[in-house]
């Protein structure tokens, strides 16, 4: 007893199922069983008795973590079942963070809904030994009941959802920046170190632009996804040659918009067994490559110069190879996923004249690889 009621923070009369499910979780299935008969008397002399149904249901699920066949999945519906546990998940599919992983914010709300919840138990809106016993209406009205909440103003006017979203955006985009300023340092180091600095090709860059410009004004891919890396769906292209080059390699590094909707239908987005389109694989891989591959990968190819092989095999090969990150050792299934994010990337990189026919590193690849990675990763600067 004593231990639950340190677990929860609370004196024994006001611990809550979800107060005493909690703890049981916090020590070893076995030592919880064991306790369980003595917890359920001390509750009792508490004045604080809960319910048949919740020390039944403490006991199946106990038993079930000690005999190994519960799931994550039992485990998070058992503590749901006492009525003051959000839900991890809602069905419109708002999923709030881990408990070590929550922010401010996400904390605040989150015990802002424990304590909304408790409130609604108290006042015989929910039914714990309803949602115990696996009743569907109860659940259905339990998760709508959260749903509501998370959408409704707080008098200070944040809404719940947005409130944990946005707080998650912002940790997500503080990390990418700072993972993104970490790779650009790192670059600028290896270039400076070049024993030879790539000089500019100028011929090759204007037979580039010319073959480039041509592409940019078909419909279809690869010249959709070339648009969207750079930003020219919706801008003209810039009159200079050089800029217009750089401006696509380095969109490719680091795409800054999707794909125009205007083919998109509502049928496309609702068959999940679908497979993409060529153009949404390209983005979704570019998209995917971290900055510590593009530095591994590009880094390599500059060191050694034009006339490399730079297949997405071998840009695999390389990354996985560097000295410039920290790779653990990859096994075949993570040499070929990089193989195939980079595979997108090799197709394009032949577009611009980066590689040749062959897939190897051409003067202007030599020399604009670098500089486009620069520019994707200085936009924040």
């Amino acid at each position: 007893m004593d231990f639950v009621c340190a677990h929860a923070g609370r004196p024994a009369t006001a611990v809550t199922r979800r107060d005493v499910a909690r703890a049981l979780l916090a020590v070893p299935s076995g030592v919880a069983l064991v306790a369980l008969p003595d917890l359920r008397r001390a509750m009792m002399a508490a004045g604080n008795p809960l319910s048949v149904a919740f020390w039944e249901s403490a006991k199946a699920t106990l038993s079930s973590i000690e005999a190994g066949v519960a799931t994550v999945g039992d485990v998070q519906r058992w503590v749901e079942s006492t009525g003051t546990e959000p839900i991890l998940m809602t069905p419109s599919y708002f999923v709030w963070p881990e408990e070590d992983e929550r922010g401010p914010v996400a904390a605040e709300m989150f015990a802002r809904l424990v304590a909304y919840l408790e409130e609604r138990v108290e006042s015989g809106e929910i039914d714990p030994d309803a949602l115990a016993a696996g009743e569907q209406e109860a659940r259905g009205a339990y998760e709508e009941l959260q749903e509501r909440w998370l959408s409704t103003p707080l008098p200070d006017g944040r809404v719940p959802g947005f409130a944990v979203s946005d707080e998650q955006d912002e940790e997500l985009f503080a990390a990418w920046d700072e993972e993104e300023a970490f790779a650009l340092s790192e670059l600028r180091r290896i270039l400076a170190d070049l024993p030879k600095q790539p000089e500019l090709p100028g011929e090759e860059l204007e037979a580039a632009a010319v073959r480039l410009r041509a592409l940019l004004a078909l419909p279809g891919y690869p010249a959709n996804v070339l648009r969207a890396c750079a930003g020219f769906e919706d801008r003209p292209l810039p009159d200079d040659d050089l800029e217009l080059w750089l401006t696509v390699a380095a969109g490719v590094a680091g795409p800054v918009s999707d794909l125009s909707e205007g083919a998109d239908v509502l049928e496309e987005f609702a068959d999940l067994d679908g497979e993409l389109s060529e153009e949404d694989t390209a983005l979704a891989n570019l998209c995917a490559i971290q900055h510590a591959d593009w530095l591994a990968g590009v880094a390599a190819l500059v060191r050694m110069g034009p006339g490399v092989l730079a297949s997405p095999e071998r840009m695999a090969r390389l990354i996985a190879e560097s000295e410039d990150i920290d790779v653990d050792d990859q096994d075949v299934d993570d040499l070929d996923a990089t193989e195939g994010l980079f595979a997108s990337v090799v197709t394009l990189w032949a577009h611009l004249g980066i590689v040749d026919s062959d897939e190897v590193l051409t003067p202007l690849g030599w020399w604009g690889l670098p500089k486009a990675l620069e520019r994707a990763w200085s936009a924040a600067e």
